[in-house]
């Protein structure tokens, strides 16, 4: 689970995070060169990435992958009455099935994230490099302006996000009813589910950094 949950989730981590890096980087570049301050793009896409952008896309697509393949497994599961089974074998499901599927999920997103965090600053680089700065002081540019702080509230925010990813998609697959439909009513409802509520922790954690000062 925890490889079906990182390891296979890491070339489109990787993929994402380049591009999104480099758009950051490109839409960011036109108007702050207007004022001549395009290597400010560097700070602004470091904060960016490390605070917000890299942990909500690492749940985002966690919530795709892993959250929906996890309604799938044990909805066809319930269908199956295999659930049924255990629970008559007296194994209780929810710390049978769901507990090591969390875990896992929880254990991999914040490793995803840092991948995201730096695959997106190397998108970065490439915009930066064409816009005639050296490797160098893009890389110091970054440093200055992001903190530990930055860093381990992205990282905060993707462990709060893999618990509701992981949860929800459990929830969903044990709630599946009988039907040919079923097990795919459920796995949409996950992932609708889980990128709902991910903007919604999102969103909460924004007022309480703001509050903190953060």
């Amino acid at each position: 689970m925890a490889e079906q949950s990182g390891v296979n989730a890491l070339p489109i981590i990787a993929l994402i995070g380049v591009l999104l890096g480099l758009i950051l980087a490109f839409q960011s570049a036109i108007p702050m060169r207007r004022f001549g301050a395009d290597i400010f793009v560097a700070d602004l896409l470091g904060i960016a990435m490390l605070r917000e952008m890299g942990p909500l896309i690492t749940a985002i697509i966690l919530a795709g992958r892993s959250g929906s393949a996890f309604a799938a497994e044990l909805g066809t599961m319930k269908v199956r009455e295999e659930i049924d089974a255990l629970r008559t074998m007296g194994l209780e499901p929810v710390r049978f099935l769901v507990v090591p599927r969390v875990i896992a999920a929880v254990a991999m997103i914040p490793v995803l994230t840092v991948f995201a965090n730096l695959f997106g600053l190397m998108g970065g680089a490439i915009v930066m490099r064409s816009l005639g700065y050296p490797l160098v002081t893009y890389v110091n540019q970054v440093l200055s302006a992001v903190t530990v702080g930055d860093l381990m509230g992205g990282l905060l925010k993707s462990f709060v996000y893999g618990i509701v990813v992981a949860a929800v998609g459990c929830l969903r697959g044990l709630e599946t009813r009988t039907g040919a439909s079923a097990v795919g009513q459920s796995t949409t409802s996950a992932v609708v589910s889980g990128i709902v509520l991910i903007a919604i922790v999102d969103g909460l954690f924004a007022v309480v950094f703001y509050a903190l000062g953060l």
